[in-house]
């Protein structure tokens, strides 16, 4: 867990950002940078998948397992809205009693829409879709 922690303080002071916080989660492989940036604050959603990518060839080369990596709390944040989203979905298809259709998500969006709505036994979802365009259905069991 140091090495990791070191490590990508290392790589963020490279990048310009020395101040850069690090904490990591091992139960739940996740990687939390706190960065007080204006650029990255406002551009979390798009710098993201790169910090993503370099830490994880940086984690990859010392022989460590691929992290989750959180910029300011902004995954955990999304998380939250997608499940608080699936938990309503889930309620307007038992309800309505027909299938409904949330937007489309990337695949870390739609496993947790799935893993959220699995102990519902008397609702099912599956992906349906192509590329960008692939969302989650939830329906009735029949």
């Amino acid at each position: 867990m140091n090495q990791i922690i070191e490590t990508t303080k290392q790589l963020l002071a490279l990048m310009g950002f020395p101040e850069a916080e690090v904490a990591v989660d091992e139960e739940r492989r996740k990687i939390i940078l706190l960065i007080q940036n204006r650029f990255i604050e406002e551009n979390v959603e798009t710098v993201l998948p790169a910090f993503d990518h370099l830490i994880n060839l940086m984690l990859k080369k010392s022989g460590i397992i691929p992290h989750v990596i959180d910029l300011n709390y902004y995954r955990k944040e999304r998380e939250r809205l997608i499940v608080e989203l699936a938990r309503a979905a889930a309620r307007k298809a038992s309800v309505m009693k027909q299938e409904v259709e949330l937007p489309p998500m990337n695949g870390y969006e739609r496993r947790l829409v799935h893993m959220e709505l699995a102990a519902h036994p008397e609702l099912k979802t599956e992906s349906t879709g192509i590329g960008k365009d692939r969302r989650v259905i939830i329906k009735q069991v029949q």
